[in-house]
């Protein structure tokens, strides 16, 4: 009779990035869980504009924004500005299920993702590539669909 333990023999080995990613999705989805998420500091003259998100209390925004912000870092992080450019311009988040006012909060979770990933891969000296972002981005929007309270 095999004992309980048997099949961790049988698991696939997991590199060490693959377990960095894993472990970088489940810090983000912890720091996404409050909001506004962690920031060391807010450069009023490059990002002045999302001074409100910090400075007078607002409502943590709709899981459909947090997804659309994985979208917008995705296109960032694959340098596809003219997907960007186009969602922006023509407000395509509104055709997925935004309001005007979440605007600000999409603009800012986008740009707080993209700079962690960028901050991944200047940590680990560009070890991390691109598509180990994509990765940690796909496990993160796992991550928060399955801390969104049941209907």
């Amino acid at each position: 009779m095999p004992s309980r333990w048997d099949h961790l023999f049988d698991l696939k080995p997991v590199t060490l990035l693959e377990h960095l990613v894993e472990e970088v999705a489940k810090l983000l989805a912890q720091d996404l869980r409050s909001w506004p998420p962690p920031v060391q500091e807010v450069d009023l003259d490059t990002g002045g504009h999302f001074a409100p998100l910090f400075t007078e209390p607002r409502p943590r925004p709709s899981p459909a924004v947090y997804t659309e912000a994985l979208r917008l870092t995705r296109w960032e992080l694959s340098h596809e500005t003219d997907a960007y450019d186009d969602y922006m311009r023509h407000q395509r988040y509104l055709e997925r299920g935004l309001g005007p006012d979440d605007r600000l909060a999409l603009l800012f979770l986008s740009r707080w993702l993209t700079e962690q990933m960028h901050g991944l891969g200047e940590a680990t000296e560009g070890r991390v590539k691109r598509k180990h972002m994509h990765e940690c981005l796909d496990r993160l929007e796992r991550k928060l669909r399955l801390q969104q309270p049941s209907a």
